[in-house]
């Protein structure tokens, strides 16, 4: 990512990649021809694109399209800069969509665009200016469901054993692996590694008061190879050892 804000001609050449950064295009004039995660859809001048971070989408425009980018710099950044619209803008950033400007957004794109957003202070302060001014389609929208921890929980039960990786838990979220890094600091303060690992103590803690099972056998069965690893991870999180915690549930 070069810069936050650039103005882009794009034509007839078709596009296709993804980038770890959202972005926002937005058609100065002509028509684009836009597909995110599989969704056709055309944009025309004055309307907006959302592309996720991560989102795979493709673009050209047979008749050329000119267009203002956003390039969003990353979670921290919006929160750095955003301050009170910074959720907002992560709602709105969350999801494809394509949507309309208002005549007062109209205005600021009509600004910027003819600005010398090369100089990094101008497309700083246009880059927030513009995201603000975006924060209330945010709120038209539907509010995002929260992380669907039914449907991981149930996953990581069912793989307990095996190596689980973040990619699985964001394939079933619908997100991208930064996408549910951020939603996983915002809903629940932990990454989601730092999840699976959680549920797979909590796991073992069932075996361990539930089942005559030998502490190796759980250790396997929740994913640790050895059992000295499985031994320090327990007694970081539940402060015991698996054999204290087995005691324990005997003496209740």
């Amino acid at each position: 990512m070069d810069q936050i804000l650039s103005l882009r001609h794009y034509r007839h050449d078709l596009i296709a990649h993804s980038h770890e950064h959202a972005q926002v295009v937005i058609s100065l004039s002509g028509q684009l021809d836009f597909e995110v995660e599989g969704r056709p859809s055309l944009l025309r001048q004055q309307q907006l694109m959302v592309v996720p971070a991560g989102a795979h989408h493709t673009c050209g425009s047979p008749q050329g399209s000119h267009c203002l980018v956003l390039d969003v710099p990353g979670d921290n950044w919006l929160g750095q800069s955003l301050g009170g619209h910074a959720d907002a803008s992560r709602r709105l950033l969350d999801n494809p969509a394509q949507l309309p400007l208002d005549p007062k957004q109209h205005q600021l794109v009509d600004w910027l665009a003819t600005s010398p957003i090369n100089d990094p202070l101008i497309a700083r302060q246009g880059a927030i200016l513009l995201l603000a001014s975006l924060a209330n389609l945010a709120g038209e929208r539907a509010q995002p469901k929260r992380l669907p921890y039914a449907a991981m929980d149930a996953y990581i039960e069912q793989n307990t054993a095996y190596p689980l990786q973040v990619a699985d838990l964001a394939q079933i979220a619908g997100l991208s692996c930064a996408r549910l890094h951020s939603r996983f600091a915002s809903e629940c303060g932990q990454t989601p590694m730092d999840y699976i690992r959680q549920r797979r103590l909590r796991s073992a803690l069932t075996l361990l008061r539930q089942s005559a099972l030998a502490i190796g056998e759980i250790a396997s069965r929740v994913g640790y190879n050895s059992q000295s690893a499985f031994a320090a991870a327990m007694l970081r999180e539940f402060g015991a050892s698996p054999s204290v915690l087995r005691r324990e549930s005997g003496d209740n």
